[in-house]
């Protein structure tokens, strides 16, 4: 039996994204509605949710639909706030630090990964990442990654170094004895070039209080998952209605209001499909837009404001 209070969640396997999403599952003990999406695009009975978003993962509970982790774990937090992924009073700090894990330090994992596999990579796959994650000269981005790979280590080894060191007083999380959103944010990278790179497990030995530190975010688990199917998610949603309260912040830069019609996309080069719908909330961490179609009926689909742009010249 489907509830509209589910948590559904798209998302494949191998996705060090939603590794860090299951994670945070685990961190809260959840449960949650696993439906397996797609490795590559076309991702159709996804993207119907989404309006044409296709990155990994997504979350949905009825018909409001968050994309991006940083949506999603900001959501979490706010409906199930015990425990919490904020166990200091460091939120901002944290916050800002996830910009960093998210993005120059996740893009240094993708390079290693993608660069060290050469010709190894399946072509589609290749094309699909490289285009993503290096833009529209992907094809060059990826043998420049094979040819710098001792530089790209480099970069990845200071950080691993300093977390190492983090940890060296022996604490069991990054920030002491509770599990917080860092963790798995900075997990996630960990998870991907350990199991996704043959130089990875060499690597991490040589930092032991991380590696201890990798084996108790693992101990987290990942909640408790049950299969679901997307065709029965597009029955969710079009069984619902968004939940999500109509309303603009003050100070808005943009200056949104409801009801006004713009386009949402991520704001790097990735050759993405912008989402297109109508503003139904709006303030400084996230925004809200309203789609009604007949294969989906009205969803609300929830963005990150960092690392997303809006256009309102439509």
């Amino acid at each position: 039996m489907n509830s509209s209070s589910d948590i559904i969640f798209h998302n494949y396997p191998q996705s060090p994204v939603a590794e860090k999403v299951r994670v945070a599952f685990g961190i809260k003990g959840l449960a949650w509605r696993d439906v397996e999406i797609p490795r590559i695009p076309p991702k159709p009975l996804l993207t119907a949710l989404t309006g044409g978003y296709r990155r990994t993962p997504v979350m949905q509970i009825g018909s409001d639909i968050y994309c991006d982790s940083q949506c999603i774990i900001r959501e979490l937090d706010r409906r199930f706030p015990s425990p919490t992924f904020m166990p200091t009073k460091d939120a901002g700090l944290m916050w800002c630090l996830s910009r960093w894990t998210d993005g120059a330090l996740f893009d240094l994992a993708v390079k290693i990964v993608l660069g060290s596999a050469g010709d190894a990579l399946p072509a589609d796959f290749a094309e699909d990442r490289g285009r993503l994650y290096m833009g529209e000269n992907w094809a060059e981005g990826l043998r420049t990654a094979n040819a710098q790979l001792p530089h790209l280590v480099a970069q990845l080894r200071a950080p691993l170094k300093w977390l190492n060191e983090q940890l060296g007083d022996g604490r069991d999380f990054l920030l002491g004895a509770s599990p917080a959103a860092i963790d798995a944010q900075l997990y996630h990278v960990v998870w991907f070039v350990r199991g996704r790179w043959n130089g990875g497990p060499t690597m991490l030995a040589e930092f032991p209080d991380l590696v201890r530190w990798e084996s108790n975010v693992n101990a987290l688990g990942h909640g408790t998952s049950s299969a679901m199917s997307a065709e029965a998610a597009i029955e969710c949603a079009l069984s619902s209605q968004p939940v999500t309260t109509l309303g603009v912040a003050e100070h808005e830069p943009q200056g949104l209001s409801v009801g006004d019609r713009v386009t949402v996309h991520p704001d790097v080069n990735g050759g993405e499909q912008p989402v297109e719908g109508t503003v139904r909330m709006a303030d400084a961490d996230t925004i809200a837009v309203d789609r009604t179609t007949d294969e989906v009926g009205t969803v609300c689909v929830h963005f990150p404001r960092a690392g997303y742009r809006i256009d309102t010249n439509l």
